[in-house]
């Protein structure tokens, strides 16, 4: 494992915490089951899951905007570097945050 795995192993944790404990969770549901009640074939926890990769995904690209900006600025070109992993992890742990409290609460 290269220096870099770390820092994907920490926002893949963090989008998974946040798509699955996050508050919003119902709201994100409410809409799935309106429009992919048909394709899902009506399965709640199809649905359910699908929500909750939907809000993990967001989190991990919301979080990663930031450091593509860095980046950008930087005008880094090969891979990215240690400090827009740690932009990219940082911005996730805050998206995180009022998800925090449900899984300390429910927990894992």
């Amino acid at each position: 494992m290269n220096e870099r795995s770390f820092y994907y192993i920490g926002i893949a944790f963090f989008g998974m915490i946040n798509g699955i404990f996050n508050p919003l969770f119902f709201f994100v549901f409410q809409i799935s089951v309106y429009l992919m009640a048909a394709p899902l074939f009506g399965s709640t926890g199809a649905i359910a899951y699908f929500s909750s990769l939907m809000l993990s995904t967001a989190t991990i690209i919301i979080g990663g905007i930031p450091a593509a900006l860095y980046e950008r600025y930087v005008g880094a070109t090969e891979d990215s570097t240690v400090v827009s992993l740690w932009i990219w992890l940082a911005c996730t742990a805050l998206l995180t945050l009022p998800a925090i409290g449900n899984f300390l609460d429910i927990g894992l």
